[in-house]
């Protein structure tokens, strides 16, 4: 009974059309973004501090990519050669994004975006919140 309720509530929630996020944010997503938490769909939330890894988003005329990126302490990033490429649609004022990769395809619902965070939901109801990536400056 419990799952079908939580199911229930992410799908309501998933319909919601009140979206703060705005087409003319979406220049926000470009850049280096660090995930700074994960709340799953039960409320339990696992807190990130630093990252090994960061993502770099980059997002131009309705279509971008992202990719995974390590810093290094020189300023430099290895990065792998995997990547992420998505879509931005508007279904009913909220902004969607749709990856497709060789091996699958889903969907994330943006559901908060300013210069500094931004924060999506995906079809299982786990949400993640990021924060603009700082790299760490290391005096000479």
């Amino acid at each position: 009974m419990t799952r079908i309720l939580s199911l229930l509530l992410i799908l309501l929630f998933w319909s919601c059309s009140d979206s703060p996020v705005k087409e003319k944010d979406l220049h926000y997503l470009n850049g280096y973004w660090e995930i700074s938490e994960v709340e799953f769909p039960d409320g339990s939330i696992k807190q990130y501090g630093m990252n090994p890894s960061i993502d770099f988003i980059q997002l131009k005329e309705g279509k971008g990519y992202r990719k995974k990126m390590k810093p290094q302490f020189d300023g430099t990033y290895d990065t792998s050669k995997d990547v992420e490429g998505f879509t931005v649609s508007k279904v009913n004022e909220t902004i969607i994004l749709q990856y497709a990769t060789a091996l699958s395809n889903w969907e994330e619902k943006l559901i908060q975006m300013d210069s500094l965070t931004f924060s999506v939901i995906n079809e299982e109801g786990v949400t993640y919140r990021y924060k603009r990536f700082e790299p760490i400056k290391i005096p000479k």
